[in-house]
């Protein structure tokens, strides 16, 4: 069985810069988003150093050495140390900080990103209505894209052959649950990091969610 202990290591920090949003949106939906990712995204941003969240260092986006072997592209998500690594071509990861799903909604698991979505709308599922009907019942209809909404400025959207399980990774209107368990089972990030992460990202590629309960990584350094 592919496990945790299989896929990553950590070693000096580098970055690499976003890049442009895609062209296919039209002129006046690309001013939207244009003007909210300006609203969510702090004066002078610097993806290593930038923190108004008051995130622990270590959850800003770093690059680090990948273990041998792994597929380009590909998303690995360590439940244990709240981080999601992107692999790069040449050896290294993308890794950033993440918060996961509460206490029996995580769902590890292998996954297939089939849609990305830039400042998506969001309706909660019928169980997250029936668990906390006091906190998701109001949104029953759905929830209008925008900074305030629970999917944030992008979403990836995780599927299991055709079936769409409504696990996202995706950003939030709360950063300051990044590094804990707070979600009803998706996996959060701050709203910068997961746009510099979904212009990399190409549907088609594999994400692995790794068990929450599972002993420590192996690493080299």
């Amino acid at each position: 069985m592919f496990t945790r202990r299989h896929f990553i290591a950590t070693t000096a920090a580098l970055f690499s810069a976003p890049i442009s949003a895609p062209a296919f949106a039209s002129s006046h939906l690309q001013d939207q988003w244009a003007a909210w990712d300006a609203e969510v995204t702090p004066s002078g941003y610097d993806p290593a150093t930038t923190n108004p969240w008051g995130l622990h260092p270590r959850l800003l986006p770093t690059r680090v050495e990948a273990r041998a072997g792994l597929v380009p592209g590909d998303v690995h998500v360590d439940a244990i140390a709240r981080y999601l690594y992107h692999i790069q071509a040449d050896g290294t990861a993308m890794r950033y900080g993440v918060a996961i799903g509460r206490d029996g909604l995580y769902e590890p698991g292998t996954y297939t990103i089939r849609r990305k979505a830039k400042w998506p709308s969001w309706t909660p599922t019928p169980a997250m209505i029936e668990r906390e009907p006091e906190i998701y019942a109001k949104f029953a209809d759905g929830m209008d894209p925008g900074p305030a909404n629970a999917l944030g400025s992008r979403a990836l959207y995780l599927f299991v052959g055709g079936r769409d399980t409504y696990l996202r990774i995706h950003g939030t209107p709360l950063p300051r649950s990044i590094g804990s368990r707070a979600s009803s089972g998706c996996v959060r990030m701050v709203m910068p990091h997961i746009n510099d992460l979904f212009d990399k990202v190409e549907t088609g590629v594999t994400a692995y969610l790794y068990p929450a309960e599972e002993g420590n990584v192996a690493t080299t350094s």
